[in-house]
């Protein structure tokens, strides 16, 4: 017996896979927006046990500019990895991806705001990062890069790269695409 599995029901696989993924990266982005305004106006003390059990007590005893940065700076990175998966979704909800023709500006213009946005977590990962290492530096303890979820900085300039490569790759698709339409 074979098991044929068909472009179309991998898609609705990555469908729902890309809704959990979306959801769980707002409420992870949520949490930490609120605790940091929650903490920064109203309650010090929720600093110690942030979201998701971060310790960041020592960076709001040293400076809560700095606290209120670094936070800033969490949320921006997962607002932009929340954005892309919406992305995703509204492509295939949207039935924009047409498997017949793959060449099309829609498909072509989804990739360039990947490949945008993945450059931009890339670079406020790569920010976020220095910024923990240098208040490390001063002295104040801080959870690992890791727990923050400002890790993998290179590997999203990475795959931004690869991301505008596909998208030119795209765009000359077009042009032929259209080339040939016009020849028939």
């Amino acid at each position: 017996m074979e098991i044929k599995i068909t472009t179309k029901q991998i898609l609705n696989v990555l469908y729902i896979l890309s809704w959990l993924i979306f959801v769980g990266i707002c409420i992870d982005t949520g949490g930490i927006l609120s605790n940091a305004i929650y903490a920064f106006f109203f309650n010090p003390v929720i600093a110690q046990n942030f979201w998701s059990g971060l310790d960041l007590s020592s960076l709001f005893q040293f400076d809560r500019g700095y606290f209120l940065v670094e936070t800033f700076l969490m949320s921006i990175v997962g607002i932009m990895k929340a954005i892309m998966f919406y992305l995703i979704i509204k492509l295939i909800h949207d039935k924009k991806l047409n498997l017949l023709q793959p060449f099309s500006n829609e498909v072509r213009k989804f990739i360039f705001n990947l490949a945008f946005l993945t450059f931009g977590i890339g670079l406020f990962s790569s920010w976020a990062v220095k910024y923990a290492e240098w208040f490390e530096s001063k002295g104040i303890v801080m959870p690992d890069i890791n727990l923050l979820k400002i890790d993998g900085a290179g590997v999203w300039l990475f795959m931004s790269i690869v991301l505008f490569i596909i998208a030119q790759i795209f765009k000359r698709g077009i042009e032929i695409q259209e080339e040939n339409e016009l020849t028939v």
